[in-house]
């Protein structure tokens, strides 16, 4: 129990920091560099080419670097007793290079298939028109390490073909609508990631 208390304590804690990093971040200035700090990147007027300015960080994106934080804080203090689901769905820690940092990225995410040989992500991104970063990393470099029931193994990811995708993609919104709801809300045919051990 002493041990319970001591998790969730750690947890409170940090779920505290991060909501003062979001209140920050929130009102923070457009060119304050502070805006980027969040995830972990600082962006100034002069680290860029004159007139050019990384994509707007939107306040989507805030929230879910916040939310993954908090998820990946609670997940690890508890060692996935608590937040290892999400949805119905069990809840992997991806962690890939970054494409342009070659910096380790952890994020949480929702799987729909969990078998032995492979694992089946989905780069959703809640129906944005954009793709996720970390499917963006996963195309850059393939080789991940994947936490999932407390067991991490070294993976290789790839985008399902068309074909496989067909065939997934019954399933996938089978264990989980809100992925066809997400599919509707963008034009972008929303990509399937297959990992499988290396």
């Amino acid at each position: 129990m002493q041990q319970y208390e001591l998790t969730v304590a750690v947890a409170r804690e940090r779920i505290t920091a991060l909501r003062r990093e979001a209140d920050q971040a929130r009102s923070a200035k457009p060119t304050d560099p502070a805006v980027d700090q969040i995830g972990g990147s600082t962006w100034s007027p002069s680290s860029t080419t004159p007139g050019r300015r990384p994509a707007q960080m939107k306040a989507k994106d805030v929230v879910h670097r916040v939310s993954t934080r908090i998820h990946r804080a609670v997940f690890k203090a508890s060692k996935g007793r608590l937040l290892g689901r999400i949805v119905g769905l069990p809840v992997v820690e991806l962690i890939s290079t970054g494409r342009r940092s070659g910096k380790q990225r952890s994020t949480m995410l929702a799987a729909p298939i969990v078998e032995d040989d492979r694992l089946v992500l989905v780069a959703s991104f809640g129906g944005d028109d954009r793709d996720p970063a970390w499917y963006r990393n996963l195309n850059a470099n393939p080789q991940v390490r994947v936490t999932t029931a407390g067991v991490t193994r070294a993976m290789i990811a790839r985008t399902a073909t068309d074909q496989e995708r067909a065939q997934l993609w019954p399933q996938i919104t089978a264990r989980y609508q809100g992925y066809a709801r997400y599919q509707e809300r963008t034009k972008r045919p929303i990509p399937v990631v297959i990992l499988q051990p290396k």
